[in-house]
């Protein structure tokens, strides 16, 4: 007799079947990660020195404002990054 936790993932296979992926997908998925992990590195590097020297100065209301710019960045570098690896998952 199954539980209902297998009745449901039964369920959830035969509504979306799950595909695995090949190795050029997986090889490609990875070097997505790795360049948006390297862009989001560059930004942090050139952000965080603007938001020290903006601190420095005195000027705390730049820096937050470089602090925002600075999350706004790294959430569109992953929304761009995702939207490249469902791509390359949806490729056969």
């Amino acid at each position: 007799m199954k539980s209902a936790y297998q009745l449901a993932m039964d369920r959830l296979e035969k509504q979306s079947p799950s595909s695995t992926l090949t190795a050029s997908q997986k090889s490609k998925i990875a070097e997505i990660d790795s360049l948006a992990r390297a862009k989001v590195a560059e930004k942090e590097l050139f952000l965080r020195e603007q938001v020290t020297k903006a601190l420095a100065s005195g000027d705390h209301q730049g820096a937050q404002q470089i602090e925002q710019q600075l999350a706004l960045e790294i959430r569109r570098v992953h929304a761009d990054a995702e939207d490249k690896k469902a791509a390359v998952r949806s490729k056969p």
